[in-house]
């Protein structure tokens, strides 16, 4: 279980001085050697965008060929202040990718070390705006989403799981989390079954998949409605990518406090941690490779919808 590493993490993020350097310096002390935390700032202020490699036994870091997995953990921000006192609801996929990467720091620690790489990103932002959207108003980030996605998303990332609060919504209405397609180059693909598997074992339950359009793996700035960001880095990547959602079962705003279910984050942290062990080991595959091919044989490749179309 990885309960006590979300609990300490989530006292690190819940306090208006949160910071991305409060973070690494726990990974550090906790084994991580590989943490950067570089401050982005926009229009509306800055964040803490935090990175942390988590080296295989055969990784690339290594010299290995062991394929590398990234976590994303998808967010406007931790927190709303001053409108909103303590963490928000939004801030779960922050929580949850920073307890995988605390939990693989001491497994690294104590030479329980993955085949290959994991690169987990995110950014801590304490005072977030918020914006407008039904059915219930989202989180903003101080950064916009080119930014984000240019500081989270790596080239080294052969499979990307993205991690992100998605309860203001009535596509997804379980407690708990659920998973997307993959998404690959512009391409909604099938439900990977070994993800599914691991989804089955890690909570004991039958596996939830949310649904997706064709316009919410697009980018946002084209003007179209998107369920949420939490396919935003499939739109960076050539890496096929998964979307792992915190869900509830009725509609709740991501600047919302108190809402966050340390269970669900928790399971969702195990989970990932899961894909993590067995995708770098080669036993979890996102997609089928020649199914795939095929698609793109006969209808042409998808990467425009990784674009903002035309004007």
């Amino acid at each position: 279980m990885l309960v006590r590493q979300m609990l300490e993490i989530y006292d690190l993020l819940d306090t208006p001085q949160a910071s991305g350097e409060a973070v690494a310096a726990l990974l550090r002390e906790r084994g991580a050697q590989d943490v950067t935390v570089t401050v982005v700032g926009g229009n509306q202020g800055t964040t803490d965008c935090v990175k942390v490699v988590i080296p295989g036994r055969h990784g690339k870091s290594a010299g290995g060929d062991a394929p590398t997995l990234g976590i994303v953990g998808r967010l406007g921000g931790i927190g709303a202040r001053p409108e909103m006192i303590g963490q928000v609801s939004d801030g779960d996929g922050a929580l949850a990718a920073l307890t995988v990467a605390l939990k693989l720091a001491e497994m690294h620690h104590n030479d329980d070390i993955l085949e290959g790489d994991v690169i987990i990103g995110t950014h801590v932002c304490p005072d977030a705006p918020t914006i407008p959207h039904e059915p219930v108003p989202f989180m903003d980030s101080p950064i916009d989403m080119a930014a984000m996605n240019e500081q989270e998303v790596d080239a080294r990332m052969d499979a990307v799981l993205s991690i992100d609060t998605t309860k203001g919504n009535r596509i997804i209405n379980v407690n708990g989390f659920a998973i997307s397609p993959t998404v690959l180059k512009g391409a909604i693909l099938p439900v990977s079954n070994d993800v599914l598997d691991i989804m089955t074992r890690t909570t004991g339950r039958m596996p939830q998949v949310f649904a997706l359009s064709q316009q919410d793996i697009t980018p946002y700035g084209n003007d179209l409605y998107h369920l949420n960001s939490i396919l935003q880095p499939a739109t960076a990547t050539q890496a096929p990518v998964i979307g792992v959602a915190i869900t509830v079962e009725q509609v709740v705003a991501g600047c919302a406090t108190g809402a966050t279910h340390g269970g669900d984050v928790e399971e969702a942290a195990r989970f990932s941690l899961e894909v993590a062990k067995s995708f770098t080991s080669g036993a979890c595959a996102f997609y089928d490779a020649q199914a795939y091919e095929r698609l793109v044989a006969l209808y042409g490749g998808f990467e425009r919808f990784q674009t903002l179309g035309k004007a």
